[in-house]
Parts: structure tokens; C-alpha cells; sequence
């Protein structure tokens, strides 16, 4: 049975409502859905917020670090007086501020190889929003195990990527990166570059819930925000690949 509406929740969803193709129908599949946000970094921030705002029905968010001053120029969930607090909770709130139609829960835990089918297990998606390779590839495997669509992007200064990955679909993250890369801390960013690639995140994550449009599996889109040009390469699965090699 499809789920029902408030006249409330219509008139806050009406100009996505008008959106040819889209409707009511799309809309349920929002409000049913489930999406993990691992990571709750400039990325994770503002991609969970437009899956808020858009209506999906639960934001599960993880991350144990506590807000930092540095985090301020790009990290849209925080304010000044959120340095030192912890990020997940602090997220959970400001999200339900924004949307009290959505229900959040804030995990204050670091994912890792050890945990993250147990953290990820249950979701419709999940969404890139870290910082780190390692754990990047920890999600990356526990998706393609669990059988749930990881939408990943990552940032650097001007330039951004991102990559849709559908188990037994498309390549997954393995395929793409073959060793992992020497991990930065600090990496240099600018706050519009990584709303752009989080925008685009949100997009790939409710084209996925939806079933509208084409999303970006087995295609990597590559972001030079300097130049201004975007590139869409191809990407193949590596029947070798030890995450999803297996599946066929």
C-alpha cells in the first residue's frame, strides 16, 4: 500500500510533485526509503540535506568526529558554536529542523571493515561523504556483500568525482581504484566544489530510490570546477576484481 500524505507534506513537496514523470509515486519511494550517509564531512553535510529536504522517509548518518573550526567553510550543518561537539547527533538535529517529516539517527561510531555490514545493513543506498580511501573501500565492499547501491564522490580543491556503483550492475569502486591510494590529511577544498559534487550525490541517490533517469553506473564523471568542464569516462568491472569479481 502506498504510504499517505499530509496536506502539509503535499504543499512542501509540491514543486518536486509538478515534475513531469515524477508525482506522487516517486514521491512514496522517497518516503519509504532508507539512505546511509557515511561521513558527515562537506560532502555528507549537504547531500544528506538535500535527501532531507526532498523527503526521503530515514537518514541514517555515521561519523564519530566532532565538529572542528576548519570545518566551517564547507561543512553547512554547523555553526560556530557546534566546535567540539560531535558531528552525528548534532546532523540528526539539524536535519529533522529542516524537514520534521524525516527521521534521523545520528551515529557517533567510526565505520571500518569490522563493522560496516552491521552499520550499513538495511539501507536502500548509501552515500559517500568521507574523506579517506580505506574507509571509502570498507563501504564500497560492504555494499557490494550486502547487495545495496553506493553512490561515491570525493573532492579535491577545484576538482571533484563521482561514480554510482550497482552491485552485479557495474564495476564497483575496486574496479576503478586497483591499489589503495596514499591517503592526505587536510586535503585542500573549496565549499563550492564540494556542494556541487554533494548535489550530484543527492541526485544519483534519488534517481536510484526513484527509478527516473539514468544514473552514472559504470560511468565515472570527472569535475574540473576551474576550467569549468565536466568529462564522463567509461568504466568497465574487472571480472579479477576481489569486491564484486565474484558476483559474475
Amino acid at each position: 500500500m502506498p504510504p499517505s500524505f499530509s496536506r502539509e507534506e503535499l504543499e512542501r513537496y509540491d514543486r518536486q510533485l509538478r515534475i513531469e514523470g515524477f508525482g506522487l509515486e516517486a514521491q512514496g519511494k522517497l518516503k519509504e526509503a532508507r539512505v546511509a550517509v557515511v561521513g558527515l564531512g562537506a560532502l555528507g553535510c549537504l547531500s544528506a540535506l538535500s535527501l532531507a529536504l526532498a523527503g526521503v522517509g530515514e537518514l541514517i548518518l555515521i561519523d564519530r568526529d566532532r565538529v572542528e573550526l576548519s570545518n566551517l567553510n564547507r561543512q553547512v550543518l554547523y555553526r560556530q558554536a557546534d566546535v567540539g561537539k560531535p558531528k552525528a547527533p548534532l546532523a540528526a538535529e539539524r536535519l529533522r529542523s529542516a524537514n520534521p517529516y524525516v527521521r534521523t539517527r545520528g551515529l557517533e561510531v567510526e565505520l571500518d571493515e569490522h563493522n560496516a555490514l552491521e552499520l550499513l545493513e538495511g539501507a536502500d543506498v548509501v552515500v559517500d561523504g568521507l574523506d579517506n580511501w580505506r574507509t571509502r573501500l570498507a563501504v564500497n565492499d560492504a555494499c557490494v556483500e550486502l547487495g545495496i547501491p553506493f553512490v561515491h564522490a570525493g573532492v579535491r580543491s577545484f576538482y571533484g568525482q563521482i561514480m554510482t556503483i550497482v552491485p552485479g550492475q557495474g564495476p564497483c569502486l575496486r574496479c576503478v581504484i586497483r591499489a589503495t591510494p596514499p591517503e592526505e590529511e587536510n586535503i585542500p577544498v573549496l565549499s563550492a566544489t564540494s556542494m556541487t559534487l554533494a548535489s550530484l550525490e543527492a541526485l544519483e541517490a534519488i534517481k536510484l530510490i526513484t527509478g527516473l533517469g539514468e544514473p552514472l553506473v559504470g560511468r565515472l564523471l570527472v569535475f574540473d570546477g576551474l576550467r569549468m568542464r565536466v568529462e564522463v569516462l567509461t568504466v568497465a568491472r574487472n571480472p579479477r576484481c576481489p569486491a564484486c569479481g565474484r558476483l559474475g
